[in-house]
């Protein structure tokens, strides 16, 4: 059966893989009031012994009761201290009772179960022959539904209680869980850790994380703010954590409510799978997210990863969702919340300027990946939700909501919502009726068309001024839209300012705004006014999810650029102006870059100059390269990569070697240089590029390994040269630190696309010994890598490396990369048969072309006079 929800995906790939099924909550047996782990760690062996108490109280008669539980060894199962029977069938635990229950008792279920060698759920991570000094750790990840692999439980999201954590580690070890530490105590040679939840939150968010961490301490109030770090990491905690205890004022102000937990523990840990996990009062991160002092200059990724996690707290688990398909509400929300404190931290362009690469990142997603509606409960595993339409869409929503309401009752809404429904479970529908009470506004329009349907508008804004009349006509076409049998389809309906702007005699703007109702596929708009606009400002503020095109005359787009209050529509201008791709256009845009006093209209300015490939263009670049802000040099070296002169050649070769105070400037000229000569007039300078990259790669270690792994991403644009290809293989095995590993196996297949048939095979082999491992980067990475590579083993490889995958997002990732190559070797062979077919036809056209002509001589020679 076909659960399409995806009208709008005409030309998209579906969301839906073949398996998807509407998804729904389980019946419930009761209120699950309370959940007690008492686990014995057998580090060494890596294996668990726990058992469970589960305090239900029931809702209705029954005689069997089913919990999730996945391949654990249930060891006994008692209910009220009596034994009862069971069945077992490795995913579900099914309890039989004698006789219904007493709606009016509590039961108390007791499970012993064990645990060897888990590979989801809970994980082991241990030295080995190839990392001899990872640490010692244990750690948990719950979400979506992976609490079931190391605890049973009833695992879903909309079933809250309280929790508590009893676990027995080795002495030199500390345990880390949710909420307040109730004790310590010695016991049997191991230390004994019993933590404590007292309020009720989801089964996904209980946790736990093991290793002899250095512990560094701050407070919040009278809050306990703790980070958990490998030894010796530490002035790295206080650089990437630091901030945290601010955080935790700014989100009690923002969303009304005092963080609500006995304390707030980050624990930074090693082969995390995900970038951080919200656990109640107990957020796991990864390891990779400990910045040094260089790496702090211009990487906010760790500030906004610490913001997200700890938004959370509030949305997600003080309030809760009741079902996966409304994840957007808790993840939108946190991914707002990022926008949030940068705009608090760094004012307000940045936090517009944050947002605005946040939708760009889900508009990416839409445009090459799919589209789908956020909220959806039609998938295979709930994990397949968390994309960029639930994290940075969801945000965009938010930020709508903001547009629409005004400061004061978004501040509002964001107070009743979360005070409503502290401790409770909700769904989207929750947040329109907050949204309602606390502003009388009705959303509900809003939500239909951006939420609950797939897509956004692509608008194209034509402009026209009528000197004789003093009239402007604005013409707004919604170029997503289309009819079909009459009807409008994938018609947007909203209300967006437009103002015309008017430079003033000190450079500043004023702006006369109107609203305009947008209903059909193309409306134009007349507008009486005093005199001739300098400049139009579409959708004044930015507040709509959208594209836009800009099509009207080159004055109007410059003044836009220089004099536009917001920054967006400035981004927009320079975009268009690029376009021109003239030397207007450049001359334009030098102007702009040298009167620019934001970084992130200068780097949209100068990836519309990069487009360019004028040497004016270069020559723009290059005068900008000692910009104070590592951003806008990043954004030059970039853009030099797509000029293809000697002028960049030596500009990035000069970065390279006389180095840059960010590690990221320096890593995208190492990586770019490759491009440069990877094709056109600088081929000749491979083997220099391959010596400086290859030294590099000897010599150069940085943190988290960012200027080797952009030395492999520089070999791999040099895909016709056999060295370039040797030398990443080098740095795909084992031993290798698995940042630089994991680029390497992705560039091995880059660097695979023209190589020759005997060199490609020898990359499939080097990557088919990487096939065994389970290791969820190691996986992702090899799976990037076999996609570019249009060869039948790649097929097999991915099809085995799918048949033995348990993590929903390599299986995802899996399936989309192989039925994108399978469509790709179908068209090669079709194209091949073609032209098989063609060539068959010219020889057979060939031959039939000499029987004439040799028909004809024949019959020449026959009608010959004889003499």
């Amino acid at each position: 059966m076909n659960y399409s929800l995806y009208p709008d995906a005409d030309d998209k790939r579906n969301f839906e893989l073949p398996g998807s099924k509407p998804h729904y909550n389980p019946d419930l047996y009761g209120k699950v009031q309370h959940i007690s782990l008492h686990l014995d760690l057998d580090i060494p062996r890596q294996s668990l012994s726990g058992i469970c108490h589960i305090t239900l109280t029931p809702i209705r008669h029954f005689t069997h009761l089913t919990l999730d539980a996945v391949d654990l060894h249930i060891q006994s199962v008692f209910v009220d201290n009596v034994s009862h029977p069971f069945d077992y069938d490795g995913k579900t635990l099914t309890l039989h009772l004698p006789s219904p229950p007493s709606l009016s008792q509590d039961l108390t279920i007791t499970i012993s179960y064990h645990k060897e060698k888990p590979q989801r759920g809970i994980y082991f991570i241990s030295p080995d022959e190839y990392y001899p000094h990872k640490p010692t750790q244990v750690w948990t990840q719950g979400e979506d539904e992976d609490s079931r692999y190391w605890f049973p439980c009833f695992d879903f999201p909309g079933q809250l209680a309280t929790s508590e954590i009893i676990v027995q580690v080795p002495p030199d070890y500390i345990a880390i869980s949710n909420g307040e530490l109730i004790k310590t105590e010695e016991k049997d040679g191991k230390t004994v850790y019993h933590w404590l939840q007292p309020q009720p939150h989801p089964p996904y968010l209980i946790a736990l994380a093991v290793g002899k961490f250095a512990i560094i301490e701050e407070q919040w109030q009278d809050i306990p703010v703790v980070y958990y770090v490998e030894k010796g990491r530490e002035k790295q905690a206080k650089i990437s954590l630091g901030k945290t205890p601010r955080m935790i004022q700014f989100f009690s102000e923002r969303y009304g409510y005092p963080y609500p937990y006995e304390k707030y523990a980050q624990t930074c840990v090693e082969d995390f799978i995900f970038g951080g996990m919200e656990n109640t009062s107990a957020t796991i991160l990864t390891a990779r997210c400990l910045l040094d002092e260089k790496a702090s200059l211009d990487d906010r990724n760790t500030e906004t990863l610490v913001a997200h996690e700890l938004a959370h707290q509030w949305f997600g688990n003080l309030v809760a969702i009741k079902h996966w398909s409304h994840a957007w509400i808790k993840e939108g929300a946190a991914s707002y919340a990022e926008v949030l404190w940068i705009e608090h931290e760094y004012g307000q362009q940045e936090g517009l300027y944050y947002l605005f690469q946040q939708a760009a990142s889900y508009l990416e997603e839409d445009s090459s990946r799919y589209r789908r509606p956020i909220v959806t409960n039609v998938y295979r595993e709930a994990i397949e939700l968390y994309d960029r339409h639930l994290y940075e869409k969801g945000s965009c929503v938010y930020h709508m909501i903001r547009g629409i309401l005004g400061e004061e009752l978004f501040t509002k809404f964001l107070h009743t919502f979360v005070n409503d429904n502290a401790y409770k479970t909700v769904e989207t529908v929750d947040l329109l009726r907050a949204i309602e009470k606390a502003t009388g506004y009705n959303l509900a329009p809003l939500f239909e068309q951006y939420v609950f349907r797939g897509g956004h508008p692509d608008f194209k804004i034509t402009y026209h001024w009528d000197n004789d009349t003093n009239i402007a006509s604005v013409t707004v076409k919604q170029k997503q839209a289309r009819e079909e049998n009459g009807k409008p389809l994938h018609l947007f309906s909203l209300k967006i300012p437009l103002a015309f702007g008017y430079i003033q005699p000190d450079n500043k703007p004023q702006l006369k705004t109107f609203i305009l109702k947008l209903e059909k596929p193309e409306q134009t708009f007349y507008f009486s006014l005093d005199k001739k606009p300098d400049f139009i400002s579409f959708d004044v503020g930015n507040y709509h999810l959208k594209t836009v095109e800009l099509d009207y005359g080159f004055a109007q787009l410059k003044a836009q650029l220089l004099y536009d209050p917001d920054i967006i529509s400035r981004i927009y201008a320079a975009r268009a102006i690029g376009k021109k791709n003239n030397i207007e256009a450049v001359n334009t845009l030098k102007e702009a870059l040298a009167k620019e006093t934001f970084w992130g209209v200068k780097v949209e300015i100068i990836d519309s100059l990069g487009k360019i490939r004028l040497n004016q263009a270069t020559t723009v670049l290059i005068s900008h390269m000692q910009d104070n802000n590592p951003r806008v040099r990043k954004a030059i070296v970039k853009a030099l990569t797509q000029h293809k002169n000697i002028s960049s050649y030596n500009t990035l070769k000069n970065i390279i070697v006389q180095g840059d105070e960010s590690y990221f400037v320096e890593a995208e000229a190492i990586s770019g240089i490759g491009k440069i000569v990877a094709t056109g007039s600088l081929q000749d300078k491979q083997e220099e590029v391959i010596s400086l990259l290859q030294s590099i790669l000897i010599e150069r270690d940085s943190w988290n390994e960012i200027i080797r792994s952009a030395a492999v991403r520089g070999l791999s644009y040099l895909n016709t040269n056999p060295k370039a290809a040797d030398i990443i293989s080098q740095y795909t095995s084992l031993g290798i630190p698995q940042p630089l590993r994991q680029t390497a196996i992705r560039c091995l297949g880059e660097v695979a696309t023209a190589q020759t048939p005997d060199k490609i095979t020898s990359i499939l082999d080097t990557l088919e010994s990487i096939l065994p491992e389970t290791f969820f980067f190691t996986q992702m990475s090899l799976i990037d890598a076999l996609g570019k590579i249009e060869h039948p083993k790649a097929v097999s490889m991915l099809t085995d490396l799918l048949a033995n995958a348990t993590d929903g997002r390599v299986r995802r990732h899996g399936e989309e990369t192989l039925l994108r190559l399978q469509e790709k070797l179908g068209k090669d062979k079709t194209l091949r048969q073609l032209q098989e077919e063609v060539e068959k036809l010219k020889q057979e056209n060939q031959e039939l072309q000499s029987r004439l002509a040799l028909l004809e001589t024949k019959n020449k020679q026959a009608s010959m006079p004889v003499t």
